[in-house]
């Protein structure tokens, strides 16, 4: 009996036992699983930080080297802080920085004028401005008596063809040149300078051979502008969407060359997406309304043509999210926008003035006169401060405040006014 008691008591004692390392082996197994769960949820924040910034590594946020110059950039932003030179109130004949001087003597000759003018096209609010501007200046000069204008639509192969039949109809005493792309047009421009005085304004070429070239400060001063006002107002953890609005032309590549070193060099920054919205309002918008559901927040918007601006915030409107801070340009509908709604905003612009230069340096030419041989134009900023001094009620909402147009023949009505 006792012996019988003493082999259950050992076998309850087995039994125990096994009972015993069963749950310690359950406990590890579960003490194993934690770890893994722990590294999935880490493995996903990984994820999510990943996105965040990656904006800067996508295909459209690449700067091309041949439109990126150092030395270019060094001098924008010196001259950012330099005072024009030239009549008080008239911008589109002040000169920024000391400028080396063409002789013209060569091309001097008495009137009457043809002035002919290749242009990129009238595709979009910026050039209409700009190109009804150009007409009223010309207006104002009896010694032109023509002038011959080709919209290139902007298509590099109608507008090689336009300056080659310029160059070949002789009639030219003058031609203007707004390419529509930088390394496609330089051949053109090259073999138009072998035949007669030419001058670039607007947009450059890979040459030098244009008697002058006509420019505000450039595209360096407009994107450090806008990235620095974004940088120093928008906070920590700031989420940025850059929308640029095509490739290939230089100062629109260095208005994001300069946004993306000062992004980059700053830590506050996030930069989510950089996209092209090819100036079309509709995808503008759709592109702000994606990037809303997939980040959740974007704190600023940052864009290299401001044309679409106002697409951009109807982005926010429709998200049901407060409005961004703001990079855009000084078309009406935007800066009436950005007034009604007191945004956080700058307009770095480039000024729709700068059409009336290449014309007066034309005549310059004409008489023989020196011109600068980079002409740089002055480049004024619109911030908060004088914001309101830009907004005028009477103009369409595609009207650009910065044409200096404001004291020529038949303002405001020419440019849509009332």
């Amino acid at each position: 009996m006792l012996k019988k008691k003493s082999n259950l008591f050992i076998l309850l004692a087995l039994l125990a036992l096994l009972m015993a390392l069963s749950a310690c082996g359950s406990t590890e197994e579960e003490a194993t699983a934690e770890p893994a769960v722990e590294e999935a949820v880490e493995e996903e924040a990984v994820e999510e930080e990943a996105e965040v910034g990656t904006g800067l590594a996508m295909e459209a946020a690449e700067v091309a080297s041949e439109f990126f110059s150092q030395e270019q950039y060094d001098r924008a932003m010196r001259q950012m802080t330099m005072e024009p030179e030239g009549p008080a109130g008239q911008p589109w004949l002040q000169i920024v920085d000391d400028q080396e001087f063409a002789d013209t003597s060569e091309w001097a000759k008495e009137g009457p004028y043809t002035f002919c003018f290749s242009n990129a096209g009238v595709n979009n609010p910026w050039r209409v401005v700009g190109w009804t501007t150009m007409q009223a200046e010309v207006d104002l000069h009896p010694e032109i008596e023509e002038f011959i204008h080709v919209d290139a639509e902007g298509s590099d192969e109608k507008q090689i063809a336009d300056i080659a039949d310029l160059v070949a109809g002789g009639n030219c005493d003058v031609l203007i040149i707004s390419p529509n792309t930088t390394a496609a047009l330089t051949p053109a421009v090259e073999l138009a300078c072998e035949e007669l005085p030419v001058i670039v304004f607007d947009r450059g070429v890979f040459t030098d051979c244009p008697v002058s070239f006509v420019q505000p400060i450039g595209g360096y001063a407009y994107g450090e502008t806008g990235a620095r006002y974004v940088i120093d107002n928008c906070g920590d953890d700031c989420n940025v969407l850059a929308i640029r609005i095509l490739p290939g032309v230089d100062v629109l590549e260095e208005r994001w060359a300069a946004a993306k070193l000062a992004f980059e060099s700053s830590d506050n920054i996030n930069v989510i997406g950089v996209e092209f919205g090819d100036g079309d309002n509709a995808k503008v918008k759709s592109l702000v309304i994606d990037y809303l559901d997939r980040f959740g927040r974007i704190d600023a918007v940052w864009m290299d043509a401001g044309a679409s601006a106002v697409a951009a915030l109807e982005g926010f409107e429709d998200a049901g999210e407060d409005f961004p801070i703001i990079v855009g340009e000084d078309q009406q509908d935007f800066l009436k926008k950005w007034q009604d709604n007191d945004l956080s905003g700058i307009s770095p612009t480039f000024p729709t003035f700068q059409w009336r230069t290449p014309v007066i340096a034309g005549l310059n030419i004409m008489n023989g006169e020196e011109v600068p041989s980079v002409w740089r134009l002055p480049q004024p900023t619109i911030d908060n401060d004088n914001l309101d001094t830009y907004v005028f009620p009477n103009m369409p909402p595609l009207h650009y405040a910065m044409c200096g147009c404001e004291e020529m023949p038949e303002f405001p009505e020419r440019w849509g006014g009332e």
